[in-house]
């Protein structure tokens, strides 16, 4: 990997999980909860959200590794559901925000593409790597932050809307969700590959659905 790849990637990926925290403190505040303000976290300052190695080293070196797919994060925008006006579906809408505002950033990429000849030739291909990783990246965020799995938005928005016999045997998995991921996504696979078995379903599942919603993307904005 070269500086320049560095340059294309970097960018993208702060202003990614940037403003997806930031856009659940925002929705937090805005619903009740001001803990996230109280704190400086209803902020777009990378600075404020950027997590050494959630946010830098891991994507990095999955970059390196030409690993099958891209994983990243940043601190969590602390809330108090319970402050929320109403708490169980505050819940979602902020669960939800985060992914929405992935998916509204890479839909801006994807427009930002008729701008292009407005840019000098010495730098426009600089600006269409960029806008190119920008919607990879952002895709892939809403996408695999909506698997149904807390502490994930995916799994919090389940919470929210399953019936409470649901819900609560859902909700207790949390302190667990990051283990069960790590063994779905990277375990369950090298496990399966020491017996020829292709165990890696739910990476395969999350490409087809990122890969369709980019195709999704580019079509409604004009791009396929």
């Amino acid at each position: 990997m070269t500086l320049y790849d560095l340059s294309v990637w970097i960018l993208p990926l702060v202003i990614a999980i940037t403003f997806h925290e930031a856009a659940h403190g925002f929705v937090a505040h805005a619903l009740g909860d001001n803990t996230a303000s109280e704190l400086g976290r209803v902020s777009i300052n990378p600075l404020r959200h950027i997590d050494p190695f959630g946010t830098l080293l891991l994507p990095g070196i999955l970059l390196l590794s030409h690993s099958p797919f891209l994983f990243g994060y940043a601190k969590p925008v602390p809330v108090n559901f319970r402050k929320l006006r109403d708490p169980r579906f505050g819940m979602v809408l902020v669960a939800l925000a985060g992914p929405g505002t992935n998916i509204l950033l890479a839909v801006a990429a994807a427009l930002s593409f008729h701008l292009v000849d407005l840019i000098p030739a010495n730098a426009s291909q600089w600006v269409v790597d960029n806008l190119k990783n920008m919607i990879l990246i952002n895709v892939v965020l809403a996408v695999f932050n909506m698997m149904p799995i807390p502490p994930l938005d995916g799994g919090r928005v389940a919470v929210g809307l399953l019936p409470r016999a649901l819900a609560v045997p859902l909700s207790r998995l949390e302190p667990f969700g990051m283990l069960i991921l790590i063994g779905i996504l990277i375990l369950l696979p090298l496990a399966g590959s020491q017996f020829g078995l292709n165990l890696d379903v739910i990476s395969a599942v999350l490409r087809t659905v990122t890969g369709f919603m980019i195709r999704l993307i580019l079509t409604l904005t004009g791009n396929a």
